[in-house]
């Protein structure tokens, strides 16, 4: 046997494949969301906002693992793998609602959060690249290969693929983007979770069509056809927005190396520091701040000759030292130092603001009971004649380690009358009722002699 027949044995996945009909239908079963399915996708969105929220990624990663949106994603690619139209339109009704339900959870959880700051968990998911489409498209593969052999599923590989392609965050910040006004978080979110959908799909139409799944016979050629040029079109389409995002960060990336290079190799010398180097694009300059021993104007020079050499031809070189490196450092002394101030000062205005609404409360308390008096004063002669005034005021009374409160009403009487126990009663409960349900306490006087009775 050669060693292609014996790589070819080695990766042979037909002895171990599931029975196809079985596993049609649970990839099947899997696209529909209803009752539990759609109340675990809502508790993994929220799950997964807090997360981005908190910055934690071991919440964010729970999420993931509980969320069910692989379902109709993965019922799509076999959809199309194996010419089904009714499963492809169940699949993509229920995966357009799945996506709907998602957005507008994360939307409600961040318009009532109150940590309204992008962490960078959040951000990671704003601006996706040609690595996104090679982690959804392996991860894919790994996902129907896992659910079409025996064994497969028992194993860490669709938890896996579930991390791995990161579904939920995606739509998390895409409900940040719209909760908080920023298009571009939500447009540059949902482009990363569209770039999944699609490429998990593919890797699953690739992968049943190798697995060679029978395919549906009543699909026409030319239907079938442009069924594939369709697909070939949304894939480029895809790809191509995300192939540029990652040219562009390459070219940052290379950018940003050489210029250490420079910096290193021949701005370098004992008893100078680098403090920054910074590559202005619009004016084509780079910016050196240097402190301690000055750097030569030769030394400059030679180095500014060389830039070509580091990939930075058409640049100029700009060094900030001595007396202006100087300057600079001040300056950024007295910033921190004024950001400092101003960090106290805006936790001092805090504290004062919101000792300033609790007396605001307490002062209302007050304020609300004597003008209640002043207000109940008529009523209260013409139901109760015996009774002159009445005065009421909120009391707090300690009580080992608790406080008792209530409103405390003192009800002033002709000569020395007092009240019948019948009119007692009927008194406060027309009280409370006017008070509010408030906890009550009545106390009697009368002018020629003070008395006191519950």
């Amino acid at each position: 046997m050669s060693i292609l027949q014996r790589i070819r044995v080695f990766l042979n996945l037909r002895p171990v494949l599931e029975d196809e009909q079985l596993v049609v239908a649970e990839i099947t079963q899997g696209v529909s969301f209803r009752g539990a399915n759609l109340w675990i996708l809502i508790f993994a969105i929220f799950t997964a906002s807090l997360g981005l929220n908190v910055n934690s990624t071991a919440v964010i990663i729970g999420a993931m693992l509980i969320s069910p949106l692989m379902g109709p994603i993965i019922g799509m690619g076999l959809a199309v793998g194996i010419n089904d139209p009714d499963l492809l339109r169940r699949a993509a009704k229920n995966y357009t609602l799945a996506t709907l339900i998602s957005v507008l959870t994360a939307m409600v959880y961040f318009l009532i959060s109150p940590l309204g700051e992008a962490q960078s968990e959040l951000l990671a998911r704003t601006s996706p690249t040609i690595y996104d489409v090679l982690i959804a498209f392996f991860g894919g593969a790994a996902g129907i290969v896992a659910l079409a052999t025996r064994g497969g599923k028992s194993g860490n590989v669709l938890p896996g693929v579930a991390i791995a392609t990161a579904l939920m965050p995606p739509l998390c910040t895409a409900g940040y983007g719209l909760a908080t006004g920023q298009l571009l978080y939500f447009f540059g979110a949902f482009y990363l979770f569209f770039i999944n959908t699609v490429f998990i799909a593919l890797a699953t139409i690739i992968g049943v069509r190798l697995m060679r799944f029978t395919p549906h016979s009543f699909l026409t050629p030319e239907r079938a056809k442009r069924a594939r040029h369709m697909l070939t079109l949304i894939v480029i389409a895809t790809a191509l927005p995300a192939l540029w995002m990652t040219a562009d960060i390459v070219r940052s990336s290379i950018t940003a190396a050489n210029l250490r290079s420079f910096v290193k190799g021949e701005l370098t010398q004992s008893g100078t520091q680098i403090l920054s180097s910074d590559l202005d694009r619009g004016e084509r300059t780079l910016r050196i701040v240097a402190v301690g021993r000055e750097l030569s104007e030769q030394r400059q020079q030679e180095a500014a000759a060389r830039l070509s050499d580091y990939g930075l031809s058409g640049y100029q070189l700009s060094v900030i030292q001595g007396v202006q490196s100087d300057s600079i450092l001040a300056l950024s002394s007295q910033l921190e130092q004024r950001l400092s101030v101003q960090e106290q000062q805006r936790q001092q205005l805090l504290q004062l603001t919101q000792e300033h609404a609790l007396l605001t409360d307490r002062l209302e308390g007050y304020m609300r009971y004597e003008e209640l008096s002043r207000q109940l004063q008529p009523e209260l002669r013409a139901l109760f004649p015996g009774v002159q005034r009445l005065a009421l005021a909120p009391v707090a009374e300690p009580e080992g380690d608790s406080t008792l409160r209530y409103v405390l009403g003192l009800l002033s009487l002709e000569g020395t009358a007092e009240l019948s126990a019948a009119d007692r009663e009927r008194l406060e409960s027309w009280l409370r009722t006017r008070l509010g349900g408030d906890s009550l306490l009545l106390v009697e006087r009368s002018t020629p002699r003070g008395r006191r009775t519950r």
